[in-house]
């Protein structure tokens, strides 16, 4: 079953290169990706498989394969939403789509999964268990595609979930995990700070919300650094200050927005319970109003250490040229919404190195230059291959 598996995947790496090249010519934001779903739906016409579209809150497709003998069930999880980004590559498959551009690697993820549930659709009768392949939408907009994916229900039956990323920090061949908590969570946050406009000769007939705001911004970076365990990781950032107006007036009102970061929920309730107090202070000091909107995104991600270890060996004792270095990664402080599976479902997100030969220095995810090897896309599939053989216990 493995061998043969492996040697479709080989026999189709072209065709993982294409569709991953389609998708990137065309990609699609968050919560707006009907032709990339459809593109899917239409991959898996006529093949001897389930299909379920429009799951979760958007575009979310389950296909189910079940194969001929009993076993466990599994999911494999590829998200395909893009971002808006100004492609700067120069590649000759450059977004078609003006200030859209799949900038995260969705596009690989979603390439090699078709091709290996293609494959595994033809081994169905050497399959021990059932795989769900799990093609997800919007995991770039909280609240994202995976939370209501996993309330719908379609994956109560899981006993275990995979999923990988593409980070071009390593080289084609490398393979990362990560035990435990593995990539931060993520909160946002909007601070309205109500003053009292007027001139900018008078300030004793104004009241200024933007020194109430300055101030706020100077507090705020004492949560970490004075009220965090120095050993908890916690990161506040502002990343938005709406004040601007015009040089001699006294605005009336400004907006803040940020980002918070926290490797697990106690740090983040520590986090807002300290942001709240300073708001509170920060009201009483200026003797302005402040209205905070708090919304917690992304859960932080924990890969179960059991099947992590199971992972790790079976990837180890494949002995596959393709697959040169299986090696631990740090804490990431990025966040991944693969964590509301795992909040329900053992399993374990890995990483796929795909960085460009010949670059030096890549450009990380997000950048409107990133770019990928797509040899990476032969090692994703035969990375979650090995893993489902593996697990399944299928050789």
């Amino acid at each position: 079953m493995k061998t043969k598996l492996m040697t479709m995947l080989e026999n189709r790496k072209d065709v993982m290169i294409q569709i991953r090249r389609h998708l990137h010519e065309n990609p699609e934001l968050s919560f707006k990706e009907e032709k990339t779903a459809q593109y899917i739906a239409d991959f898996y016409k006529g093949k001897d498989v389930d299909v379920q579209t429009n799951v979760g809150n958007g575009y979310g497709i389950i296909v189910t394969i079940k194969g001929d003998k009993p076993g466990k069930v599994i999911g494999l999880r590829a998200d395909f939403d893009a971002l808006p980004i100004h492609e700067e590559t120069d590649v000759p498959f450059k977004s078609k789509n003006e200030g859209v551009m799949h900038a995260c690697g969705h596009d690989g993820h979603t390439a090699y999964m078709l091709i290996l549930a293609d494959c595994l659709i033809q081994l169905k009768t050497s399959i021990a268990g059932t795989i769900k392949i799990i093609h997800q939408h919007a995991e770039e907009v909280p609240p994202g595609g995976a939370k209501s994916i996993v309330e719908s229900g379609v994956l109560d039956d899981l006993d275990a979930v995979f999923g990988t990323h593409l980070f071009p920090m390593d080289p084609i061949g490398t393979v990362g995990y990560r035990s435990g908590y593995s990539m931060a969570g993520r909160a946002y946050f909007k601070l309205i700070i109500q003053g009292t406009g007027g001139h900018g000769s008078s300030p004793q007939n104004a009241n200024d919300p933007i020194v109430a705001g300055a101030h706020f911004v100077t507090a705020v970076q004492t949560i970490v650094s004075r009220r965090l365990n120095p050993f908890e990781m916690g990161v506040v950032t502002i990343g938005s200050f709406d004040g601007k107006g015009t040089f001699n007036i006294i605005k009336d009102s400004i907006e803040i927005e940020g980002d918070i970061r926290y490797m697990n929920k106690n740090t983040e309730k520590r986090i807002e319970k300290e942001l709240r107090r300073i708001i509170d202070g920060i009201g009483q000091e200026f003797g302005v109003k402040c209205e905070l909107t708090y919304l917690t995104d992304y859960p932080p991600l924990y890969n179960d250490p059991d099947i992590t270890v199971q992972v790790v060996s079976i990837l180890n004792d494949a002995k596959d040229p393709e697959i040169s270095n299986v090696t631990e990664y740090p804490m990431l402080s990025g966040s991944e919404d693969f964590s509301y599976y795992l909040e329900k479902i053992p399993g374990v997100f890995f990483y796929i190195g795909c960085k460009p030969k010949g670059v030096e220095k890549a450009y990380f995810n997000h950048h409107p230059k990133f770019d990928i090897d797509e040899d990476a896309l032969l090692v994703s599939a035969k990375s979650v291959g090995h893993v489902v053989c593996g697990y399944l216990k299928m050789e």
